[in-house]
This record gives structure tokens, sequence and C-alpha cells, in this order.
């Protein structure tokens, strides 16, 4: 049953807590607006990194993490991107692509407001947002999620809150 930490928008800064909250995970899912080579390589040495990048990255994250990742954990399939939109809300490359295929998770970043949804329009696909673990942005608390996944099926997510967004 693998354990799964997912963030996203760190923006180039990283919480040391991050990696004791992490540290229990098999694998890492950041949802774009990595911010700096930095952070991906300090994620991707402490456990396996999937990631895709944001509207801020720049040209070197581009060349290394692509723009939609769609992959499959314990027969659960997952696509993550960055900007997703929300559900009743989808930007238009999200809902033709989803007319197409409809992942059992839907990941996404963006917004800074962490968010998990069934979507019941998209076949009872499950949404999620980590919100922001940077401290660039308007959201108050820096946040991410920690979840498992057994056989298509999440189970145990926690919504973690890393404290107030600094400078």
């Amino acid at each position: 049953m693998p354990k799964i930490g997912l963030l996203s928008d760190t923006h180039g800064h990283l919480e040391p807590s991050i990696f004791e909250y992490f540290n229990s995970c098999d694998e890492i899912w950041h949802a774009g607006d990595i911010g700096s080579l930095e952070v991906s390589e300090k994620l991707s040495s402490f456990k396996p990194l999937r990631a895709v990048h944001g509207n801020i990255d720049d040209y070197n994250i581009r060349l290394i993490y692509p723009e939609d990742l769609i992959f499959t954990v314990d027969k659960l399939t997952v696509w993550m991107t960055h900007i997703g939109g929300n559900p009743g809300n989808y930007p238009s490359r999200v809902k033709k692509k989803l007319r197409e295929f409809t992942p059992d998770l839907f990941v996404c970043g963006h917004s800074h407001i962490l968010r998990v949804v069934t979507d019941i329009s998209h076949k009872n696909m499950l949404y999620m947002n980590p919100g922001a673990a940077g401290n660039e942005g308007f959201h108050k608390i820096k946040t991410l999620l920690r979840f498992e996944i057994n056989e298509r099926k999440i189970h145990s997510i926690q919504a973690i809150e890393l404290g107030k967004r600094g400078r």
C-alpha cells in the first residue's frame, strides 16, 4: 500500500518539516510551481519524486518535468498537472482531455487552495489540490496532503498545515 506525500506551489522554498511529514511516504508528488531545481533535487534525493512544471517554473525545470503526467499506482490511474481548475470550473484544455480520458485521481496545484472532492460529473473522479507549501502567494497557511493507495482506492487522507506563510 504505497503512501504518498503531495505538495504544490513551493516557489523555491521547502519547509524543513516537510521531510518529517514525508518520512513515512514511499513517493513524493509535486503538482508544479517548484520554483528551483534545488527544491526538486532535495525532494528527489529524499524519496522518489513525480512532478510537473508550473507556470512560474523556468526552462531548466520544464526540460525535466512535463506539463502533464499520467501514471498508475496500485491500479489507480492518476493525472497530475499544475493548472487544473476545479470541479465545475476546469480550463478548456483540461475539459477536452477529461472528455478523452477520466483518471481515478486528478491532481493539480496553482490555486493555493487545499481541496479534496469527488467530481461526480466525471465518473466519481477524486480531485486533489494540496494548496501551497511555499511562501509566495495569497494563502495564509502552508499546506500539503498525505494519503495511501490500495488497489484503486485512496485511504487515510491527511491535510497537514505547515504553519503561516512567511517571507
